[in-house]
């Protein structure tokens, strides 16, 4: 049997604290199941989001660095290298509530190309936005994060953690 090192469990008696470097494994999935994120690459291919450009690896970081959002930072404290847990994140403690005013309708002859439901447009302070719909006299572009209003769900397992 071959195993991967990817799976090999490390400081197994260390338990998460701020500042700690750890190494994690994680699904994040919406309210209505479908996973929107993940660092394992079966579950990427099953969900049907799997990015062949991608190194589907554990995600690492430091705790409490400001690297993730709050919920997940968070949530990990406590945990021990091979510990698994399902952490539920508040929009709050994740990309925060959704703003109407970030959505902004403008005139499409306001601008020098053909707006697409799906393209993705920065301004010139680099204020990022996503064009979400678009009619025959205008377009809305909407500033919000993607994941903003949204509680996610994350499966998280804990493969390594360093002080």
């Amino acid at each position: 049997m071959i195993v991967m090192t990817e799976d090999i469990i490390e400081n197994s008696n260390k338990v998460v604290e701020k500042g700690d470097a750890v190494s994690v494994h994680y699904v994040g999935k919406l309210d209505d199941g479908t996973v929107f994120d993940t660092s394992e690459k079966e579950e990427a291919m099953e969900a049907g989001i799997y990015n062949e450009m991608r190194d589907y690896e554990p995600l690492k970081f430091t705790v409490g660095a400001g690297q993730m959002i709050k919920g997940f930072d968070e949530g990990v404290v406590g945990m021990k290298a091979g510990e698994e847990k399902i952490l539920k994140i508040p929009p709050e403690e994740a990309y925060g509530e959704y703003v109407e005013e970030y959505a902004r309708e403008l005139p499409r002859d306001a601008v020098d190309f053909v707006p697409e439901v799906g393209m993705q447009l920065a301004t010139e302070t680099g204020l990022r936005g996503t064009v979400t719909e678009v009619g025959e006299e205008n377009f809305v572009i909407d500033f919000n994060h993607a994941l903003a209003g949204k509680t996610l769900t994350f499966k998280v397992k804990v493969i390594s953690v360093e002080e």
